[in-house]
């Protein structure tokens, strides 16, 4: 008896279903109709449609920030690949892993310019981990294997599959790989013993330690061993944008976030330190601002990295160690047991005095008032609410480092943003994403009146879906980022950054039928977060629209190429 055979579609289905696949995010086209019409027969995971595909791929990316699991998304042909450039390019600069999967036109008309044809492999390539072209059925189910494989292992990113129509169409016998071989892809995930040695001796004879994590930290579920390492050295320790949660922020030894607009005691201790430990973090240019200034003061760094091209990419390192994160921390604590008799922690204790110092500045501190909503209260309020407990997201901008800044993290997976690509118009998405993987979760989404009208349309997608997500809209009538440099920097010319034709968000948010609240008054603040989150309202998206300070500034702020010990911070100005 010969056996069962599939059409190409199925073959995707029940591929997808093999991965365990929970959720797909799309929106359906003529090169995708075979797929859709297998997802509808076969009901082997959710779909769900959003309004436009930049959100199906940022609802995916979100998903997978929240849960550590691969995303998917599923796109047409044409323009529906093309509208998902920015998610994948957004998911490839944070390391986050993802499935996406495209049509295409079919084989025989590929290269023929026909009907919503585009090059997706050629204009991907720049912004994937890696991409494929499908040509026949036969490889359809191992070339998705592969992906899965390529997108979760070594450092992660977003992978491609583009399937012309006619091979969806096709039939076929359908086996699954249960392994797969990659000849030249072998990442390494065991760092070197000797390195690790050689690392923990530099910071047990340091009088400066200073440890500096990152996205890796997270996505590497790498924060229980991070911990346990930082409460046995006694070291300070810092984090970028991506890393906050990684290490607890209420633990003494946390500084809080570095970088451009960094707390002032991370980034003078970074600066200053003898001996400095990357964790799964790429020095960019946001955190070290610039590196000349940087590598002014002598030091020895120490950077592990599961990714080696990131190891001496922009500072150069003076003992790398190569692999996962976790395996490298787990090792780290098991050597240190047997070094740790060699540790003489007084020896930093003039290092930890310097540092009460620099945090006796504050530099987080702003002016209240109670005649204007300061938006750094809104957040801090938002916090006191959830009780730190919910998944944050947010879009870019003000507004996104105010959430970073005060709204402390004590949990890994918990704060979901666009770091590298800096991408507004994630918020929401990501809230989708959050929500739909934890739905008994608070979510909330901070924006701002701009970021949050680049994926308003997905109002509708949590409509259908009962996505019970609250929006906190951090609404200044500016784009507020913009507007803050142009104050720095162009001679407080404004142009272009006023948002003159705002919708009323409260009617917006009802016409969707969900629940629109505007908050005008610092006295009003706390009880409409309270409302929001409230049992009657735990069913509803609540759309709540804070009219804030149009002059608040992001403090501290290391300006565009300078070097970190040289911030603004509010009380130089």
């Amino acid at each position: 008896m010969s056996a069962k055979k599939f059409t190409g579609a199925e073959i995707v289905i029940h591929s997808l279903h093999k991965e365990n696949t929970e959720f797909v995010f799309g929106y359906p086209g003529g090169a995708v109709l075979n797929i859709y019409d297998a997802i509808f027969q076969l009901k082997k995971f959710k779909h769900v449609l959003v309004r436009h595909e930049q959100a199906a791929v940022h609802a995916a990316d979100a998903y997978s920030r929240s849960t550590g699991k691969v995303g998917v998304a599923l796109v047409t042909s044409g323009p529906g690949a093309t509208n998902a450039v920015t998610g994948i390019a957004t998911a490839h600069m944070d390391s986050i892993p993802m499935v996406i999967i495209s049509g295409q036109v079919p084989t025989h008309a590929i290269g023929q310019d026909a009907f919503q044809e585009c090059d997706t492999v050629g204009i991907t390539r720049p912004c994937v981990k890696h991409n494929f072209l499908v040509k026949k059925i036969e490889d359809i189910a191992p070339t998705i294997k592969k992906a899965f494989h390529i997108a979760r292992s070594g450092r992660p990113g977003p992978v491609v599959v583009d399937i012309p129509k006619d091979i969806t169409a096709e039939e076929s016998v359908f086996e699954y790989p249960s392994e797969i071989e990659l000849r030249s892809y072998h990442p390494v995930e065991k760092g070197h013993q000797g390195q690790i040695t050689k690392a923990l001796e530099l910071l047990i004879s340091s009088k400066k330690p200073m440890v500096y994590t990152g996205g890796g930290v997270v996505l590497g579920d790498a924060s229980e061993e991070l911990t346990k390492l930082i409460k046995k050295l006694g070291f300070p320790v810092t984090s970028t944008l991506m890393g906050l949660g990684g290490f607890p922020a209420n633990e003494k030894q946390f500084l809080g976030m570095l970088g451009m607009h960094g707390t002032y005691e991370a980034n003078m201790a970074m600066q200053d330190c003898d001996v400095l430990i990357a964790i799964g973090s790429r020095f960019d240019d946001r955190v070290i601002g610039n590196p000349d200034h940087f590598l002014s003061k002598p030091r020895k760094i120490i950077h592990i990295d599961i990714d080696p091209a990131s190891i001496s990419k922009r500072v150069k390192i003076d003992v790398p160690i190569v692999g996962n994160v976790k395996s490298v921390l787990e090792d780290m604590n098991e050597i240190y047991s047997t070094l740790e008799k060699n540790h003489d922690k007084k020896i930093q204790s003039d290092w930890m005095k310097t540092i009460d110092e620099w945090k006796a500045k504050k530099s987080l501190s702003y002016k209240n008032s109670d005649e204007v909503i300061k938006p750094q209260y809104v957040v801090e309020e938002l916090h006191k609410v959830t009780n730190g407990e919910a998944f944050i997201t947010s879009d870019v901008g003000q507004h996104q480092m105010w959430a970073a800044q005060y709204y402390p993290f004590n949990k890994p997976r918990r704060w979901l943003n666009s770091g590298g690509l800096g991408t507004m118009g994630v918020g929401l998405p990501y809230a989708m994403g959050a929500q739909l993987a934890h739905p008994e979760a608070q979510v909330a989404c901070i924006t701002g009146e701009a970021s949050i009208q680049m994926c308003i349309q997905e109002l509708s997608t949590c409509k259908q879906f009962h996505l019970p997500v609250k929006i906190i809209n951090l609404n200044n009538r500016y784009m507020g980022m913009v507007r803050q440099w142009q104050e720095f920097f162009y001679g407080n010319r404004y142009a272009e950054s006023y948002m003159d034709a705002l919708p009323d968000f409260v009617k917006l948010a009802e016409s969707y039928g969900h629940i629109g609240l505007q908050i005008e008054k610092p006295s009003e603040v706390t009880d409409a977060l309270k409302e929001a989150f409230s049992k009657k309202n735990k069913e509803r998206l609540v759309f709540l629209d804070f009219l804030t300070d149009q002059t608040e500034n992001v403090y501290p702020m290391v300006p565009n190429g300078k070097g970190l010990s040289q911030m603004i911070l509010s009380e130089d100005l």
